[in-house]
């Protein structure tokens, strides 16, 4: 039964479970049918944090020395790419002494790029899955008094194409999706995934030698900084509203200079201080734009109307270019107070809707506000 947790005070959503945890559900139900002959319907495994979830199986098979079973991954209300997937494990029992072996199935990616927790050339299985499912073979195999050398095979059905959704190829994981997890469950609309995904984003690029990453608002923007800046994938970071987690993992593991890109309204909001720039969580400032639209000098005759505009649009095309300028300086600005790391250089890009330039801090020098 999959817990509900409260969003915005409002509605419940359902939490889910990682592929991590359906993995380890089938890989155990797969040993117990490998190593007694017996199947159950259902099988329960106990998470890091302790919780015991029951996963129902979908297929089980089994043949002269293997068993695979499959467990349905239900993400809850997370909007996930992996929802509904089929986690198929396959596990035979492996020479004396080899342990746990870990094999990429069908739409389980290897891993091509370093950065990553998991060596290149290995299958794309994080290390709390893999440790969740050695652990649950363990136990089983201790119980009925057999040895814990196993192969385990993981596959998930289209899951070449369900990556091309995700980061993994971004990432050099090639040829399918992650088995991840860290606790087990996954939390409706999950900003701590995301952010995770931020870091070993730039974990990535800083292996791979990047001196120069570049984290954007949305595609438009990432697309014309990319063409721009004429910097490879892997330096492209998908980073969305979360600058404030993107700068904090670079005060740590910096690289020689970092660009933010984005449109207008969401750079106002981080030249306004908002480390956060969804519109739940931070709000455009019109008063503060108008204050800016004066100084810039190209709105001297608009100042009551930017302050009671409808939207940033509004206030830029009342104002005129070097309101954007502006604002970009002081998004640099704000952005280097985050970032509490004078090895990193920062950049600030404005792109209108349609990806063309509006503002770059570089090409107008650098002037604290």
């Amino acid at each position: 039964m999959l817990d509900s947790v409260e969003r915005d005070g409002q509605k419940e959503l359902r939490t889910g479970y990682s592929t991590g945890a359906c993995a380890t559900a089938a890989s155990l139900a797969a040993c117990r049918a490998l190593l007694t002959g017996r199947w159950t319907e259902s099988v329960k495994i106990t998470l890091p944090r302790g919780q015991t979830p029951e996963f129902k199986l979908e297929t089980m098979e089994s043949g002269s020395g293997w068993a695979r079973a499959s467990v349905r991954k239900d993400a809850g209300d997370d909007p996930d790419v992996t929802h509904n997937a089929l986690i198929i494990c396959e596990v035979r029992k492996a020479p004396n002494g080899a342990n746990i072996i870990f094999k990429a199935g069908e739409g389980v990616g290897i891993v091509t790029k370093a950065g990553l927790p998991i060596g290149v050339g290995e299958p794309a299985i994080n290390p709390v899955p893999r440790k969740m499912i050695a652990a649950a073979l363990h136990d089983f195999a201790s119980e009925v008094g057999a040895n814990t050398d196993f192969e385990i095979e993981i596959s998930v059905p289209g899951g070449a194409d369900l990556a091309k959704k995700t980061w993994n190829p971004r990432l050099g994981i090639l040829g399918g999706i992650s088995i991840l997890g860290t606790t087990g469950i996954v939390k409706p609309y999950s900003c701590s995934a995301w952010i995770a995904s931020i870091h070993r984003g730039i974990d990535v690029a800083r292996a791979n030698g990047a001196e120069h990453v570049v984290g954007s608002t949305g595609a438009t923007s990432e697309a014309a900084a990319q063409k721009l800046l004429g910097l490879p994938d892997f330096a492209m970071l998908d980073m969305g509203d979360f600058v404030g987690g993107m700068l904090k993992y670079l005060r740590r593991n910096p690289v020689p200079q970092v660009t933010i890109a984005g449109g207008f309204a969401k750079i106002s909001k981080l030249a306004q201080g908002a480390s956060d720039l969804h519109s739940k969580r931070s709000q455009v400032d019109f008063d503060t734009l108008a204050s800016i639209a004066l100084e810039s000098g190209d709105a001297p005759n608009h100042f009551d109307k930017i302050k009671n505009a409808n939207s940033a649009l509004e206030v830029l095309n009342l104002s005129g270019p070097g309101l954007a300028v502006e604002v970009a300086q002081r998004a640099r600005i704000s952005s280097e107070r985050m970032l509490k790391n004078e090895s990193t250089r920062v950049r600030v890009l404005v792109f209108d809707r349609d990806g063309r330039l509006l503002a770059d801090t570089s090409s107008v020098g650098q002037k604290d506000v």
